[in-house]
């Protein structure tokens, strides 16, 4: 049984949130069926909702420490000095395009064939959220694969390798059915064959991951992509996501609560910022700050 099929099997059983406690692979976020209770009745951590996002680890990529943060900053601004940049303060906001490749990662079955239609929604919903931060997505090509080890995201290093379209600005999604909500790479990462994210088919819009299916999950992983940490990366560190306007965070958001205050410092928690792991309905928002950085990592490591 799939997945998808098991987590439809535990909803029609009308167990909520128990359906949590499968959880992902090493360092991704776990598609399951979130809590069922009211959003503003979830102002603290669960961790079996957290795994909807994070996988076992809290995670949906790589683990990052703070040393490694400074030291990603610093090779950042050293590429941009490279081109007579200087940090973020010399990097504006300009207009990007960026190509999106679709590849659809069936199983021997036909699973996981999402339609044309979803793909354009997704595009859509990716857009949207983009648009105040000048940055544009034009999907240019959707291709098809039969393959079952694929489809459950087995040999991802060389499926990736054998199917990435596109250059280094290429956002290429490669939709199959995993443990997960979703995986990514960061701009700075190598090899840049397997770059891109890794997406659960059945979060994108119509799917049927409760809460999980209205488009955000490609957004967060986009993010990543384009360089963002999670708002809650570092907790209640004056590092944090290294992003000033984006108030610390001490752990991850779970549903989508009436406000949250994790940290002594000042702000409530960004929890309707797509870096928090609030549900999709939750999410409406980057920051100016994501966006800056965003333009830095891009014209480092993408442009």
């Amino acid at each position: 049984m799939s997945l998808s099929q098991t987590i439809r099997l535990v909803a029609a059983l009308g167990l909520g949130a128990t359906a949590l406690t499968v959880v992902g692979l090493a360092a991704p976020a776990q598609a399951g069926v979130a809590d069922t209770r009211p959003a503003c009745l979830t102002p603290t951590p669960n961790a079996r909702i957290v795994a909807a996002r994070g996988g076992a680890t809290g995670l949906d990529h790589r683990d990052i420490s703070a040393d490694e943060q400074r030291a990603i900053m610093r090779r950042a601004n050293s590429r941009l000095a490279a081109q007579g940049l200087s940090g973020r303060g010399r990097v504006g906001l300009v207009a990007r395009t960026v190509p999106v490749y679709v590849h659809v990662m069936r199983d021997a079955q036909g699973h996981g064939n999402v339609t044309d239609a979803q793909i354009s929604q997704q595009i859509a919903v990716l857009n949207r959220a983009f648009v105040n931060l000048d940055f544009s997505f034009n999907l240019m090509d959707v291709t098809r694969h039969y393959d079952t080890a694929w489809h459950t995201d087995r040999e991802s290093v060389r499926y990736r390798s054998l199917t990435r379209q596109g250059g280094v600005n290429a956002l290429n999604i490669w939709l199959v059915d995993f443990r997960n909500l979703g995986i990514a790479t960061f701009p700075w990462d190598t090899p840049r064959a397997i770059d891109g994210i890794r997406i659960n088919y059945d979060s994108l819009p119509g799917g049927s991951i409760v809460h999980y299916n209205e488009g955000g999950t490609v957004v967060h992983e986009t993010g990543h992509w384009l360089g963002l940490f999670h708002t809650f990366q570092g907790g209640c560190t004056s590092t944090n996501d290294q992003v000033a306007d984006t108030p610390a965070q001490a752990t991850p958001t779970t549903g989508c609560p009436a406000t949250r205050d994790s940290c002594p410092a000042p702000g409530s928690d960004p929890i309707h910022n797509y870096m928090d792991y609030s549900w999709d309905s939750c999410y409406q928002e980057f920051t100016a700050g994501q966006g800056g950085r965003i333009n830095m990592m891009w014209t480092a490591y993408r442009a």
